[in-house]
């Protein structure tokens, strides 16, 4: 292919730039032309200034400003061509109504190349608006006009444009084509609808070849009526602004009246015709070449400017339902069911259905509205962190966002941010519980696609939700899910589940054409819409079900209520690839086959899902409500004098702004005095007036939902509460003991509540800390041996006071981990099960919060047990022996030894006692 280049080369003085989504880029042909060269298709990036399909054009012989400059002043000598009546006409009727923004801003430096050669404008579809446009944008850019025929007219059209599709694709003849020949008197054997793009690129081609000194440049050219996202038109507007979808005349006439003043012509490079024709191909493989390139071009432009094309519902289900995987598991379903092929197609057909995602833009943008309305009633704010950072990392890769569930609202609020900020909103993965009639289908058109809660025993299922999500990962949209599976109840990040990682990453892995970035995202609230169902489900009430009943009677409370202020906050993103290179790095970046499961691939999803964690947490926002709650939840009676609750949050901001988490971390920048005010306000505090000194508090109710807030930053605290609750019986200790206990722990803290760093580097911060301690006057150094002997204060000061503040929220995960520890000594080596052990310790751990002291919800939480003995095991330090049981030494001794300097003797007491046995087999009677 002689002088080919891109459509937006690098080297043009002036490069067209779309405003486009940062985060989402065009998805890539499904098939390119066999014809073509490998780098004649590029994948194109969000940017529609890179990675554009390429034409051969000719190359310039001078410069572009100079050719620019001469062409402009031929083109002042020449008599301007006289319009047609008809275009003056409807050209003044439209031009209050539209507002053109043309792109390249100088579209003539490109025009200029041609050094006087006749042009032919090529657009993506007919209409008689689109001329006129296309007519208007000519003239304000000193362009030929479209208007005027070619020479000799080889179009047969008395015009100087073609199109490549009708807008109208309905059998009435678009209303474009209808007037011109009207006017223009042009005869037509055929009637205009049974034109198509191919005939006048024939046509024009054909020409060319009886034509020998002809030379007919095509500029592509392509126009869009109400971009989006954009937020900037009004409620009615959305339903017809640019999308994906060939509309009728009436459609597109309310298009222009509602969204003609955002209307955006970008002009591209020309096409010599003549370059074109010394392939030697032959006349109709000629034809169907340059329209494809053509289509690719225009598809690409349109996916960057507006986002690719989201509603392909049936195109997803019908290459879903095509793939080999799912044809083989249909047979095999067959097999299973004695069935006809026809009936398991059917049922997988069904799955299919049920799953996917039916995305509207005119839904999407309908819903930002009101979704605008309802953020501003119920929250004093919505505000959005390192979104810039995102953008810059995100061109070019496929993007899978993976935020933190704490409430249904985490659906629409990131989707929301990110439409109005400019991004394409992704496909959200969503539990088929909320699959309700009418919210279900608007959350379907709002791009969620369902899936069942469990897929074991459903291979066709499986292999239907595989697919389907390979296909949007090789398609290029981006994708939502959660990894924790549920919300959380406790306000922790819960474990991860692999399942959604993994089938992201056997997509890439099937078709490794994009790379793929997974992007964080923590999302805080202030108080929570699911606050008093998450207390039932707390203090042992069953989860009730969502219907829509539930749903419409709750609105109006909901509308009633002051629910703060909202952070959302993007975390550091993950590289799939660099997790590759880490764990697999015999991976030499081909297609891995679906049916191959590589060893290394679960090791991989691990790492992810583990990552994700730690840098969600690592975006984490402090608002005043986690700092009331830290303070508060440390006392027996949730209460504090206000002076005593001011220095409390004012030490715990001093320790976020001193010794910061990550540079992804933000925190309120209120004084105490405002977070004790706001806290009031939106109903947490209740304030008690005394002569010497009001008091502020919660009762248990509010205390039980406090400790949600105050879990959703206990890591950024981790450090200093060590140091506390190793100081809380322990009036001195050196650093070195410090940090070797602290040292110990850490594997079971960092697993509990994903921790960053390693070892050697949590020593470190606990260094820092101490220092921190001792500038603030809550421990002192008493002599330089060992590493420094540290001392606190004796009685109860106000600095024993704060350091017991700090260190009570670490507390009670010491306490459930020397339960552990005590039942499986008190029951001893080979006795005990995972799953028994895990049973007693939840028993113990119940018993203690009812003799002991009252615990938060989490203190009995099967699943943190769960996690401390699968740590147990991973540390060698119990392991199972021949039959499933638990064994281990007197390392376990040693460990138990080092709890004990943390807990106090009263408590340590209690939990020995308490500890209960395993039930013992009655010996045989006789």
């Amino acid at each position: 292919m002689p002088n080919q280049t891109s459509l937006f080369p690098d080297d043009e003085p002036t490069r067209p730039q779309a405003p486009t989504p940062a985060t989402e880029a065009a998805p890539a042909p499904s098939a390119a032309p066999t014809e073509m060269t490998a780098d004649a298709m590029p994948a194109a990036a969000a940017d529609p200034s890179a990675a554009q399909p390429e034409l051969p054009m000719p190359a310039p012989a001078t410069s572009a400003r100079a050719t620019s400059e001469r062409a402009a002043t031929d083109a002042r000598s020449r008599p301007a061509p006289r319009r047609p009546l008809w275009a003056k006409l409807l050209g003044w009727v439209m031009e209050p109504w539209v507002a053109l923004k043309i792109e390249p801003q100088t579209p003539a430096e490109h025009v200029a190349q041609l050094d006087g050669r006749p042009v032919c404008y090529v657009l993506e579809d007919y209409g008689l608006s689109n001329a006129l446009i296309l007519e208007r944008a000519c003239r304000e850019a000193g362009l030929p006009t479209p208007l005027q025929p070619l020479p000799g007219d080889p179009l047969g059209r008395k015009r100087a444009y073609l199109a490549l599709s009708r807008r109208n694709v309905s059998t009435l003849a678009p209303l474009a084509d209808t007037i011109t020949d009207t006017i223009t008197g042009t005869k037509t054997n055929a009637p205009p609808s049974a034109k198509t793009h191919s005939g006048s690129l024939a046509r024009l081609l054909e020409a060319h070849r009886a034509q020998p000194e002809l030379d007919v440049q095509l500029v592509p050219v392509s126009i869009f009526v109400g971009r989006a996202p954009d937020k900037s038109s009004g409620w009615f507007s959305v339903l017809f602004s640019e999308n994906w979808t060939l509309v009728g005349r009436f459609r597109r006439l309310l298009a222009i009246a509602l969204n003609g003043r955002d209307t955006l012509v970008q002009f591209a490079p020309p096409v010599s015709l003549r370059d074109i024709l010394e392939e030697g191909l032959p006349p109709e493989r000629t034809v169907r070449k340059l329209s494809r390139v053509l289509r690719t071009h225009f598809h690409r432009l349109r996916a960057a400017v507006i986002g690719p094309d989201l509603s392909t519902r049936r195109l997803l289900i019908d290459q879903v339902l095509a793939a080999d995987t799912v044809k083989e598991a249909i047979a095999d379903q067959a097999a299973r069911d004695k069935t006809s092929l026809t009936e398991a197609w059917k049922k997988a057909h069904g799955y299919a259905y049920e799953i996917a995602a039916d995305y509207s833009h005119p839904v999407v943008r309908s819903a930002s509205f009101l979704l605008t309305t309802v953020w501003n009633r119920i929250y004093r704010g919505v505000l959005v962190h390192h979104l810039d950072k995102l953008k810059q990392a995100a061109p070019g890769h496929e993007v899978v966002y993976v935020p933190s569930h704490r409430s249904h609202m985490d659906y629409l609020l990131l989707s929301y941010l990110l439409y109005t900020k400019g991004v394409v909103p992704p496909h959200i993965v969503a539990g088929i519980n909320l699959n309700l009639p009418v919210i279900g289908t608007i959350l379907r058109k709002g791009g969620a696609f369902f899936i069942r809660r469990s897929i074991r025993g459903s291979v066709l299922y499986s292999a239907v939700l595989s697919e389907y999500v390979a296909q949007l990962v090789a398609g290029g949209y981006s994708i939502e899910y959660f990894t924790e599976g549920g919300r959380s109840r406790t306000g922790r990040l819960l474990q991860p589940k692999g399942g959604m990682i993994s089938m992201t990453v056997r997509g890439f892995l099937r078709q490794p054409t994009r790379p793929v970035l997974f992007q964080p995202v923590y999302i805080g609230y202030e108080k929570l819409m699911e606050g008093n169902s998450y207390l039932d489900e707390l203090t042992g009430k069953p989860k009730e079900k969502e219907s829509i009943w539930q749903l419409l009677t709750g609105i109006p409370k909901v509308l009633r209520s002051n629910y703060g202020q909202v952070v959302v906050n993007f975390g550091e993103p993950i590289l799939l690839g660099d997790v590759l290179a880490e764990h697999a790095p015999e991976w030499d970046g081909k297609p891995v086959p679906e049916d191959e499961k590589p060893k290394w691939l679960a090791d991989t999803v691990a790492t992810l899902a583990d990552r994700i964690n730690v840098n969600i947490n690592r975006a984490a926002d402090v608002n005043p409500i986690n700092l009331l709650a830290l303070a508060l939840l440390s006392t027996p009676k949730h209460a504090m004098g206000e002076a005593d609750l001011r220095t409390q949050i004012a030490l715990s901001q001093k320790l976020l702004a001193d010794l910061p988490y990550s540079d992804r971390v933000t925190v309120t920048p209120h004084t105490p005095e405002q977070i004790i005010a706001h806290g009031e306000e939106i109903n947490v505090l209740e304030r008690v007036q005394h002569p010497l000194g009001d008091v502020l508090g919660v009762d248990d109710e509010k205390a039980v939902l406090l400790s949600y807030f105050r879990n959703n930053v206990l890591h950024l605290f981790t450090a200093a509460a060590w140091i506390a609750c190793c100081f809380q019986h322990n009036r001195r200790m050196s650093l070195t003991r410090v940090q070797e206990l602290g040292r110990n722990v850490y594997p079971f803290l960092q697993a509990e509540l994903f921790l960053p760093w390693s070892e050697e580097e949590f020593g470190e911060r606990l260094t820092r800390t101490v220092d921190l301690f001792v500038s603030e006057g809550l421990l002192e150094r008493v002599s330089d041996d060992d590493g420094g002997i540290l001392a606190r204060n004796a009685g109860q000061t106000d600095e024993v006071f704060r350091l017991r503040a700090i260190g009570h929220s670490l507390q009670q995960a010491f306490e459930r981990y020397y339960i552990a520890i005590s039942v499986l000594a008190k029951n001893g080596a080979g006795t005990l099960s995972s799953g028994e052990l895990e049973s007693l310790c939840h028993l113990a751990a119940q018993r203690l919060s009812l003799l002991y002291a009252p615990a938060a919800p989490e203190f009995f939480d099967k699943s943190l047990f769960r996690g401390f003995i699968l740590k147990l095991r991973e540390l060698k330090l119990v392991w199972p022996d021949e039959n499933g049981k638990l064994a281990f030494d007197q390392r376990l001794t040693t460990w138990a030894k080092d709890a004990k300097v943390v807990l106090g003797r009263e408590l340590r007491h209690t939990i020995e006692k308490i500890s209960p046995e395993s039930a013992k087999p009655e010996a045989p009677a006789g």
